[in-house]
């Protein structure tokens, strides 16, 4: 396994490579690596020649500088995870002077409205950061396959966003979401949470299984008052938002139309750690 933690380097291995004909693959993360992470970098290896994973805590797309610094950094332990999965991954873990130089400021992007919905209402700011640090790396790396975990859904969308409007030549593939035996969502937050949490934690993914069982019948105004009522009843959980969107738009749900496929959104605190999750309403 090769680690670099400079760019020049990295892009003059890349280069040897694609001389060669080898397909690259990205799989960037903000390290704290888990299964999740591991699921995304196997589909990875599966389609490209060689895999790059990128381990760098963004700084640039955190609206609260205390979830910054409280954000786990376990690049060893990473490292060790990703050469048991695979002994010849390369692994770019940069500074943040490497990729901003002095001035560490995101770029803005407009995404079409993608932005301004549901996370980007709730986070200040975060996906100008999304943009500014993935549009680095492709600039970088240019990988042929970037490869992210639909948990994340909206940057999925934007990232996809991103590519079309800046004529990126990389193809990004959406991964599904690896869950733990609750259901709940593969997340490097979870290491946080205390044993009762992450029980508790488990009626997020129950409460998307239900929402797809009613989306066939009842309207999604009806579904997010049920929604709402239900996260009452929680007392460890507290519900920051619920949405049925499109999933080209984003935009929230109002009436269901025929030929729109939906998904329904959640973010919820379990104490003071905060969870995202999403489930497919619609093929």
């Amino acid at each position: 396994m090769k680690v670099f933690k400079e760019k020049t380097p990295l892009q003059s291995a890349v280069k040897a490579e694609k001389s060669q004909g080898k397909t690259l693959g990205l799989v960037p993360t903000m390290g704290a690596l888990h299964h999740g992470h591991i699921s995304l970098v196997k589909q990875a290896l599966k389609e490209c020649d060689r895999v790059i994973i990128s381990i760098f805590v963004n700084p640039t797309q955190f609206d609260n500088p205390e979830d910054l610094e409280r954000y786990p950094r376990t690049l060893e332990q990473d490292i060790q995870m990703l050469k048991q999965t695979h002994e010849n991954l390369w692994v770019f873990a940069p500074t943040a002077n490497e990729l901003y130089g002095e001035n560490i400021a995101s770029e803005h992007f407009n995404f079409d409205g993608l932005e301004g919905v549901m996370e980007g209402k709730h986070r200040n700011g975060h996906f100008d950061g999304v943009g500014t640090i993935v549009k680095r790396l492709f600039t970088i790396i240019k990988p042929d396959k970037a490869f992210f975990g639909e948990k994340d859904f909206q940057q999925l969308q934007i990232v996809k966003k991103l590519t079309e409007k800046n004529n990126l030549p990389v193809e990004i593939i959406g991964c599904p979401i690896l869950r733990e035996e609750n259901g709940l969502a593969r997340s490097s937050r979870n290491e946080r949470l205390t044993a009762s949490q992450r029980n508790q934690a488990a009626f997020i993914y129950k409460t998307l299984l239900k929402t797809r069982e009613l989306f066939g019948t009842k309207s999604a105004e009806y579904i997010e008052d049920w929604v709402i009522s239900e996260f009452k009843k929680q007392p460890d959980l507290v519900l920051e938002y619920f949405e049925i969107a499109s999933t080209r738009t984003l935009k929230k749900t109002v009436s269901k139309e025929k030929d729109e496929d939906y998904r329904a959104f959640i973010a919820a605190y379990a104490g003071e750690i905060r969870l995202i999750d999403n489930i497919a309403l619609t093929n």
